[in-house]
Parts: structure tokens; sequence; C-alpha cells
């Protein structure tokens, strides 16, 4: 399973800084900063139906 289309629950490690949204399709989103080894995906918004983040845009593409 590709990072792109792999799901992250709330309390995961964020593997990849970037921004994610939320599997619900309400696009909800969250940026994580640059040090993610000591982040963790946060708790998903209230009004979401959702159950997980997908990476939506990384925040260092590859070339």
């Amino acid at each position: 399973m590709s990072e792109r289309t792999q799901r992250f629950r709330p309390g995961e490690s964020v593997p990849e800084s970037g921004i994610y949204e939320c599997d619900c399709g309400k696009a909800h989103r969250w940026s994580t900063s640059t040090n993610v080894k000591d982040h963790t995906f946060p708790p998903l918004p209230e009004d979401c139906s959702g159950g997980a983040w997908i990476m939506k845009d990384p925040a260092h593409p590859a070339s």
C-alpha cells in the first residue's frame, strides 16, 4: 500500500511531513510540522465520520 493511500489513525506517529486529510470526504485537513518523529496524529474533528488520516500533499515531494 502506498503512503498516499495508507490510512493513519489518531495517536499514531506521523511518517512524513505534509498535509493530511481525513478519510470521510469532507476535506478536514491537518498539516504536520517538519519534526515528524515527535508528533502524533490528532483526533479527528468532532463532526467527522471518518476513521483515519490520509496523505494529501507531502511537504517534500520526490523530484
